[in-house]
């Protein structure tokens, strides 16, 4: 069994949120609605830094005029020891044996009890619109299942929690996630962690791949490599 996990090289991120954007247009998420965001932290501080409401967030590194930021995406961080799939009261949040944590949409009732344990603010709570045209949808036109269990819709309902996938219908396709397939300057690698052999592996075991606020225990599946370059200095 494969244990799905991605790397993100933040040396590489130019930060231009094409992954969110291609997050965004592939699952329909409607306007406001970002399951992937590109946050700005200063340069190799990734491991420290995760939580929006970080103070080092969005803070430059330097004195003007000689400024200095790295880009952080930040998405679900499927986690081994997932909080979220903790508290769900109904078992809507479950992790399956590859590492994915998924949300079961007919069984979420809304409560939101796992938007407030993830520690990362990766969560979003769909209030609407109740209505939108499946046409627009780029992916995957139908809904599909993973043991019986809904974890896609081209048009999701409204009062559920929402969040990254990782492409659940792509993977088991035998494709990349749309954010890594659209990154233009592969800053993301995806595969088996379990493969010692994967550039995933190797990015994690040989060189150095970290995983975002790891003192907490949730073993997330996805890792960075912290910027290895000054960062981006400002105009």
């Amino acid at each position: 069994m494969a244990r799905w996990g991605m790397v993100i090289d933040q040396s590489k991120c130019v930060g231009c949120w094409t992954c969110a954007v291609g997050c965004k247009a592939i699952n329909d998420e409607p306007l406001g609605y970002w399951w992937n965001r590109v946050l700005t932290t200063e340069p190799d501080s990734s491991a420290q830094v995760a939580a929006p409401a970080t103070p080092a967030l969005d803070v430059p590194h330097g004195t003007f005029p000689n400024l200095e930021l790295a880009y952080l995406p930040l998405a679900c961080q499927h986690c081994n020891n997932a909080p979220c799939e903790k508290v769900c009261p109904v078992g809507a949040t479950f992790r399956r044996d590859d590492g994915l944590i998924l949300i079961d949409y007919e069984r979420c009732i809304g409560c939101r009890y796992c938007v407030a344990a993830c520690p990362y603010g990766v969560r979003i709570f769909n209030w609407g619109p109740a209505q939108r045209d499946p046409g627009f949808v780029i992916g995957y036109g139908e809904d599909y299942r993973t043991g019986g269990r809904l974890v896609f819709e081209p048009v999701r309902p409204v009062g559920v929690v929402e969040k990254c996938t990782l492409c659940v219908e792509r993977v088991d396709a035998q494709e990349q996630p749309f954010c890594v397939q659209v990154c233009p300057v592969g800053a993301r690698v995806f595969g088996d962690l379990e493969d010692p052999a994967s550039e995933v592996s190797v990015l994690v075991n040989q060189e150095g791949a970290e995983q975002l606020l790891a003192e907490l225990g949730t073993d997330p599946n996805i890792y960075y490599l912290p910027s290895s370059h000054p960062g981006k200095t400002s105009d």
